[in-house]
């Protein structure tokens, strides 16, 4: 049996994003878009989790677990409920978590920008606006300034890259559904100034978001406390199939590394990765019915991990933190397995020299995941959704320990 030590204070922890835990996030624009006529929504996010009023025993119970770290986001919403007003009781609320968190012995990782956007910002094109970074940049200053000598490690922007990898692997254009027509005629904008942050995947947008994004590092950095400040990037690990290796580094480079080269100033790059992406010389390979997925439909590849890790820091030159990895599944047999291998490659890519400096398991709890709704399970604790009684599955254990132990066994 060989056993590997992980770097002393690596961060061990699991991950959520509020409008997916929180629950009666009305303010955002996701909210309207889940109550939209032909939503491509799959139900509303309700209560979600109640995470909002549960955090206090929710973080215990991560703290009980073994972990030091838990990764959750800001609700830009709920902080600036309307254009210029923003909630003392709202910031005050997330100071409250902050607390909690030090006082269970975990180290706070807070995203200030999780998907989701106030619906306020939405008549003037949200995402494709160039007035949304500086908006995006107020909204962060005021939170670092009421909450950062609480922050343990902070993100600016979850997967700045997630609308185009989507629009590589949908099978449809999202802009031609009658959802786009009629969330376009919601905000009261032109369906080519519909700037949803999830699927603005025009150059125009990632220019806003990638500004949004130095904008807020400058200020998340100027302000109280002295932690690391980086983004997350959605990254599959792209490989390339017979013939298809010219189309694979194309996609590399639209997908990911358009926005890794951009990341100069930036404490750490987020790794998050589920599944690989085959590529051949016609484009993405889908697996086939005999290849074991989740319930999203990715490739059962655990070891997908390792290879994004790798690419991240070669691009960026970074640390790179894995804020995201996961399985979903009813199964959490195979959940298990996912991570222990996940994990072996993350101690492969240590070994070989390069700096991770902690692992987030997504997600803590089966949650709301966007237009999947509530059926795709990711939690390492389940969530009874009639009750809000947690459960957690061995997973979470088996987690817990190895953060216990700061060391794995293979």
């Amino acid at each position: 049996m060989t056993t590997f030590t992980f770097p002393k204070n690596f961060l061990w922890g699991t991950a959520t994003a509020a409008h997916q835990v929180e629950g009666n996030n009305i303010n955002t624009e996701s909210w309207v878009l889940e109550h939209l006529p032909e939503t491509v929504y799959a139900e509303p996010s309700g209560d979600a989790c109640d995470h909002y009023h549960r955090y206090p025993e929710d973080i215990a119970l991560l703290a009980s677990l073994g972990f030091n770290a838990y990764r959750f986001s800001l609700d830009w919403a709920r902080i600036e409920p309307e254009e210029g007003e923003f909630s003392y009781a709202e910031l005050e609320h997330y100071r409250r978590m902050l607390a909690t968190c030090h006082e269970n012995g975990i180290q706070p990782v807070v995203t200030f920008h999780h998907f989701t956007t106030p619906r306020w910002l939405m008549p003037y094109g949200g995402w494709v606006d160039e007035g949304t970074p500086d908006r995006f940049a107020r909204y962060c200053e005021k939170a670092v300034n009421h909450l950062g000598d609480l922050i343990g490690v902070a993100c600016t922007v979850n997967e700045p890259n997630i609308p185009v990898l989507l629009s590589k692997i949908l099978p449809f254009k999202m802009q031609d559904t009658p959802f786009w027509q009629n969330a376009a005629q919601a905000f009261g904008v032109s369906p080519e100034r519909l700037g949803l942050f999830q699927f603005a995947g025009t150059p125009e947008a990632r220019n806003v978001i990638l500004a949004a994004h130095k904008k807020a590092l400058n200020v998340i950095k100027a302000g109280p406390g002295d932690f690391p400040v980086g983004l997350t990037m959605a990254l599959v690990d792209v490989q390339a199939a017979e013939g298809g290796e010219e189309k694979a580094a194309e996609y590399q480079y639209e997908m990911n590394d358009i926005f890794l080269e951009q990341l100069e100033g930036d404490d750490f790059i987020g790794v998050q990765t589920y599944s690989r992406m085959l590529v051949g010389p016609d484009g993405i390979i889908h697996p086939g019915d005999d290849i074991e997925k989740n319930q999203m439909g990715e490739e059962y590849y655990p070891e997908a991990l390792g290879g994004t890790i790798r690419h991240a820091a070669k691009v960026t030159g970074l640390p790179v933190i894995v804020t995201e990895n996961g399985f979903s599944s009813e199964d959490d047999t195979r959940r298990l397995e996912y991570f222990q291998r996940a994990l072996r490659s993350v101690t492969e890519t240590l070994q070989e020299g390069i700096d991770v400096r902690g692992y987030f398991a997504w997600s803590a709890f089966d949650n709301f995941e966007w237009v999947a709704g509530y059926t795709p399970k990711f939690g390492i604790v389940a969530v009874d959704r009639a009750t809000q009684k947690r459960t957690p599955k061995p997973s979470a254990y088996w987690l817990g320990k190895m953060a216990k132990e700061n060391r794995y066994q293979y």
